[in-house]
């Protein structure tokens, strides 16, 4: 079948092709909000936590990074209904995206912990801030730095990893392709529209992330005012 210039700028904005950009950008942003917070408790977890704490942060860390996040995808929405527990689409796509999310950045928090300075906690120590002041209004504010772009990299990840979720019937912007293709017989068009569609949403994220990360790379605290006296 040959090429068609209507059907493709058609599919561009198809009420279909729309609702499944609209989908992905919300799917994206909730499972990447859930996995942070995932993230953050596997991280102190692990970092901080007693034996058994450490264990499980460990564990999840381990078996999340370790499994393809579609077999994590299928045995949530079709696994886990055989032990009674049962989700929805929309339930399953955010818990599973959620979960293999916050195995990783697990990993980026905790390593931006570590990159602060130990004199930090120590100065913070002997004020007499206790380990959750310690942690929230010292170290993790300077870990921010640290953790931005590589967390930015992960969400631009996540835009396009949504796309598995098709595989469970979740209308995000593939599976609104695959609809398009299947009833109109003009796969290659519509599938050149999702590629178009995921190459605007992670080019927009791409210019959002270089103003967040030109926002923290702005001095702060002493540095800050070390910087206002040069100037």
């Amino acid at each position: 079948m040959s090429w068609s210039w209507p059907y493709f700028f058609d599919y561009m904005i198809n009420g279909l092709m729309l609702r499944g950009v609209w989908v992905t950008i919300w799917l994206s942003i909730i499972s990447m909000i859930l996995g942070l917070g995932l993230g953050i408790i596997a991280a102190l977890m692990k970092m901080y936590g007693n034996r058994i704490a450490r264990y499980i942060a460990e564990f999840y860390i381990w078996l999340f990074r370790g499994t393809p996040i579609l077999i994590q995808l299928v045995i949530i929405y079709t696994g886990l209904p055989q032990l009674g527990i049962r989700f929805n689409v929309v339930e399953s796509c955010i818990l599973g995206l959620a979960l293999n999310e916050g195995a990783y950045l697990a990993e980026i928090i905790r390593a931006g912990i570590m990159s602060v300075d130990k004199g930090q906690e120590d100065a913070s120590r002997a004020v007499g801030m206790n380990w959750r002041e310690r942690m929230w209004l010292v170290i993790l504010p300077q870990a921010t730095r640290t953790i931005i772009p590589p967390l930015g990299n992960q969400f631009n990840g996540m835009l396009k990893t949504t796309s598995l979720c098709s595989v469970i019937s979740m209308q995000e912007l593939m599976r609104s392709a695959q609809m398009i293709a299947q009833i109109q017989f003009r796969v290659l068009e519509a599938y050149c529209i999702a590629a178009l569609w995921y190459l605007l949403l992670v080019s927009i994220w791409g210019l959002i992330q270089a103003r967040i990360e030109a926002h923290y790379e702005k001095p702060f605290g002493a540095e800050e005012a070390i910087s206002s006296v040069e100037n």
